[in-house]
């Protein structure tokens, strides 16, 4: 697994040990930022289930400013440092081990908003609508926000306002949505 553009193009990170996380593809994670940027003035990122990270990192690697990475395996967690370390980008990247609802709640008691939003969960856990949901309730979305959806196909969610659905690209058995949050006047 690599970093495939910006600033920390082709370095190599490492991946989790464990069976209970699947990386995105170099070849789907090209096609997402594509979809996205593909690179960014800034900003403040969310990957909520990091797994190794390396989605919220190539967001670093192509001009995001902050990234917030999370995984509740022990496992994900130390991978995640490792590769923030290895980058030498600690004082960009603030890594937790910790539940999804756990973390989102703390973030929300922090005032922090987001620009992008990576939602890239175990298949089947059915939570896309409710973390949606908690974000645009506790204001943690700034106008523009995109958020990415990786999932099965007959997980598709029903998007409404204040989200509009950008893209749908289909992998196989797995599908990826992009919504963009748009702020009520």
């Amino acid at each position: 697994m690599r970093v495939i553009a910006g600033k920390f193009k082709s370095r190599q990170l490492k991946s989790v040990d464990s069976k209970r996380t699947r990386p995105t593809t170099d070849k789907n994670k090209e096609n997402l930022f594509n979809m996205i940027g593909p690179y960014f003035q800034g900003g403040v990122c969310l990957d909520l289930f990091a797994g190794s990270g390396g989605l919220g990192i190539e967001a670093i690697s192509r001009g995001m400013d902050e990234l917030y990475s999370v995984d509740h395996q022990y496992r994900a967690f130390t991978t995640i440092q490792e590769n923030v370390k290895l980058l030498k980008i600690e004082n960009q990247v603030h890594v937790y081990k910790s539940d999804y609802s756990k973390a989102l709640f703390n973030f929300s008691t922090e005032g922090i908003r987001f620009d992008l939003v990576l939602l890239d969960p175990p298949y089947g856990m059915k939570i896309h609508q409710k973390i949606l949901d908690f974000l645009n309730q506790h204001q943690m979305l700034n106008d523009g926000c995109v958020i990415v959806i990786e999932d099965l196909k007959e997980e598709k969610i029903e998007v409404h306002e204040p989200f509009v659905l950008k893209k749908i690209q289909n992998y196989g058995i797995t599908m990826m949505e992009i919504l963009e949050y748009k702020e009520k006047k």
